[in-house]
């Protein structure tokens, strides 16, 4: 039987986090902020470690892999876009659309899974389509629903259609297709990942319909969530800004968690998370240097580990 949540994550410790320029010009949650990039790090590393270490208090597996600082990866911090794990033993390499964003992809994090007695059989790699200008963002690109076996997936500038269909064929995924805009100056532009807009857990779905502009595609998305039993908690465009999409369910040892940033619990309503507190209990973490700079939060940290053990 698939699983739709694990107990066990990967995540990478940044050692030279900051806002990166490369990723700024279609992230547009990404801000400046006033300090040394020294300074932005060390804050980071704090939100990092203390939202580990609340991680671990319930019962996650954590697997934290330094970064190296030799590669200059400002984003390291948020892995879940250049690989996923899956429980037959495959992983996917996925093309990122910043060039040092690219640097991310390294062979040590899969000895240290390895090490960690977990079993790789087959290596998807798709990182040639770089050459081509072509991406697709890892599981930020990709919101999986691996018990019904479908791909919800919003189109972008880090989001291609003919390269999520082949993921979908290689990993026996139904695409689910559309665009999600946000509003940016006055005018509706895509936004970069999907998962900031959407988050699947076992039994419910959190996410913005409001930035499916395309009343087909929004029509189509909620009978999919339906068709599949899933309780469709719908946030707002300015909830979502505060990353209330950027969610990930997880299994502690007695409970499972729907882990969030801090900013997105207190934008939540009582009646949303009275609505999400039926099917799990919520833990927050303050992030908010890694928000403001990065443009992602706390799913974004946090690469899902499936694959089997030796």
């Amino acid at each position: 039987m698939a699983k739709q949540i694990t107990d066990t994550i990967l995540m990478i410790r940044p050692v030279a986090f900051r806002m990166n320029e490369q990723t700024a010009v279609n992230n547009f949650f990404q801000e400046d902020i006033a300090l040394k990039n020294a300074e932005i790090n060390t804050k980071a590393q704090a939100e990092f470690d203390a939202f580990v270490r609340k991680l671990r208090a319930v019962g996650v597996n954590v697997i934290v892999e330094n970064d190296d600082l030799r590669t200059d990866t400002p984003d390291s911090i948020f892995p879940n876009n250049w690989i996923s794990f899956h429980e037959n033993g495959d992983i996917g390499l996925y093309p990122m659309f910043a060039e040092n964003r690219r640097r991310e992809r390294r062979e040590e994090v899969l000895i240290r899974l390895e090490s960690e007695g977990f079993l790789i059989n087959n290596v998807y790699d798709y990182t040639e389509a770089e050459e081509e200008g072509i991406f697709l963002e890892g599981t930020g690109s990709l919101l999986l629903d691996r018990i019904n076996h479908k791909a919800y997936c919003a189109l972008s500038a880090r989001a291609d259609e003919e390269l999520l269909i082949e993921f979908c064929e290689d990993f026996e995924y139904l695409p689910v297709i559309f665009t999600a805009n946000q509003t940016v100056d006055g005018k509706r532009l895509p936004i970069y990942h999907t998962n900031v807009m959407m988050c699947l857990a076992e039994k419910f779905c959190v996410i913005c319909l409001d930035t499916i502009d395309e009343p087909s595609e929004k029509k189509n998305i909620v009978q999919h969530l339906k068709k599949d039993g899933k309780e469709i908690i719908a946030i707002t465009e300015a909830q979502m800004h505060s990353f209330a999409g950027n969610m990930l369910q997880l299994q502690g040892t007695e409970k499972k968690y729907l882990i969030m940033s801090a900013a997105a619990h207190d934008v939540l309503t009582k009646e949303q998370v009275a609505s999400i507190e039926k099917h799990c209990e919520i833990l927050s973490s303050d992030l908010t240097t890694i928000e403001t700079c990065g443009g992602g939060s706390a799913r974004c940290m946090m690469a899902e580990v499936f694959l089997p053990k030796a």
